[in-house]
């Protein structure tokens, strides 16, 4: 089986990568795990001047990775500059602040000194994603190796070049040739490298079905994992709120990425008082979205990343309106080449359709209505997910005591959710467990060392 570059905007098959045998496989998981004691061995000083470096090389070449992204998975050219930077942002966060946050931690105790030491783990093993093909493995790499471990990427298989490029990105900052390396493999393989008794522990972004199975592989070998998987995020627009601004940061919380995003706003739940003037304010915006090229700057929404993807989408959104929902913006499949989809809102989305139970990863929007305000959490909580949820409103008050009832890893009161690197971010439900950035991040893949000294 190969790894190849489709490219999204065309159809067109670009390049092809053979996939690994194990004997480069193993050639590979040698050379990381004999580095991991220089690693570790390497001092928080050295560590943060590589990821400097890191940070500039992502910088200097911002036009050329961006590029790969655009090329391989469809993301619009700007979008993509600013998923470079925010890599960027990120290496230099943690070059900062890592050696603060795993300081040792003292503790009073029946010893003469007992403190908690936070010590890398070894090589972890990384299942990504294509939709932000950067900033996904960026966000596992820089608190993973600035805390002193060694990492094997395995990337999805339509982005081959992103993940070369990556690694090259390592090299280039002068990184140690076996502390990132790039494992050009298919996912029938990862179990078995997730069993080598050199991967110390899996991180994974994903879907929740290969949450699951990464999971399980893991759980047989006794091995920690963090997962960051599905989301179907409520965006609940209350009675009170300022209408204008949530249907402008809603039609940019749902189609950046075209879309394809776990944290995009996949859920507008309205409070009936105001649903019917939002819903045309939010029609209105997106209805003026410009299709087209991903490389054009002046394109708003490009293609989705694959042509299976597209059809998936295109059947949830049939089946819905099949069983009753509207459309209020008819989009759907683009004529022409490419694997364009056109922005779409369908309304009175109820419980047992496709679009209330599953999670759309496209440029679909779908409003579910609710009775008042109160009604909106206990909607917005009736999903398998919990991920992120943004909720608008004027009095802020009352929108801080209702995000903390919803059930997500993140609540956002008047903003779109995002991701920071200062912020922890990461799911319960079905959208996973752990987390990643902020210090909670860098302390998923250590261990917590009890040190106790008379």
């Amino acid at each position: 089986m190969a790894l190849e570059t489709i490219n999204p905007a065309t159809g067109e098959r670009l390049q092809t990568f053979d996939q690994w045998n194990d004997r480069q496989v193993e050639a590979v998981l040698a050379e990381v795990s004999s580095t991991n004691v220089m690693w570790q061995a390497t001092s928080f000083a050295e560590r943060a001047r590589l990821f400097r470096q890191a940070a500039a090389e992502l910088r200097a070449n911002a036009a050329h990775y961006a590029g790969l992204i655009t090329l391989e998975m469809g993301k619009i050219v700007q979008e993509a500059r600013a998923e470079i930077e925010k890599c960027a942002l990120g290496c230099e966060f943690y070059a900062q602040h890592a050696e603060f946050f795993l300081q040792d931690e003292a503790i009073e105790s029946d010893a003469a000194s007992s403190y908690v030491a936070y010590l890398p783990l070894g090589t972890v093993l990384a299942v990504m994603p294509w939709n932000f093909p950067f900033w996904q493995v960026f966000r596992f790499a820089a608190p993973g190796l600035m805390a002193g471990n060694t990492a094997v990427l395995k990337h999805a298989s339509n982005v081959p070049q992103c993940a070369l490029a990556i690694e090259e990105i390592f090299r280039k900052a002068g990184f140690p040739q076996g502390v990132f390396r790039t494992l050009m493999i298919s996912a029938a393989q990862v179990d078995k490298v997730i069993a080598d008794p050199r991967i110390q522990a899996v991180t994974l972004t994903g879907s929740d079905s290969a949450g699951r199975k990464v999971a399980a592989a893991a759980g047989a070998h006794l091995k920690k994992t963090v997962l960051e998987l599905g989301g179907s995020d409520a965006f609940i627009v209350m009675s009170d709120a300022d209408l204008e601004q949530a249907a402008t940061v809603g039609v940019a919380s749902r189609f950046l990425n075209c879309g394809q995003s776990c944290i995009a706003a996949k859920r507008f739940i309205l409070a009936e008082p105001i649903a019917d003037e939002f819903i045309e304010l939010f029609r209105q915006r997106t209805g003026s979205l410009r299709l087209g090229d991903p490389a054009r700057a002046d394109t708003q929404l490009g293609p989705m990343a694959r042509a299976d993807l597209r059809d998936q989408l295109h059947k949830q959104v049939t089946a819905s309106v099949a069983a009753g929902a509207a459309f209020v913006l008819h989009g759907g499949p683009a004529a022409g080449p490419g694997f364009f989809y056109q922005p779409t809102i369908i309304d009175h989305v109820r419980p047992g359709m496709r679009a209330y139970e599953e999670e759309l990863f496209g440029p679909v929007a779908i409003v579910i209505r609710a009775a008042n305000d109160e009604d909106t959490v206990r909607i917005a909580n009736d999903s398998r997910y919990g991920l992120g949820a943004s909720l608008w409103t004027r009095i802020t008050k009352k929108g801080e005591r209702l995000a903390r009832r919803i059930q997500s890893g993140a609540s956002f009161v008047n903003g779109m959710v995002k991701s920071d690197p200062r912020l922890p971010f990461g799911g319960i439900k079905n959208s996973g467990y752990g987390r990643e950035l902020s210090v909670h991040g860098i302390r998923e893949f250590v261990n917590v060392k009890t040190m106790w000294i008379r």
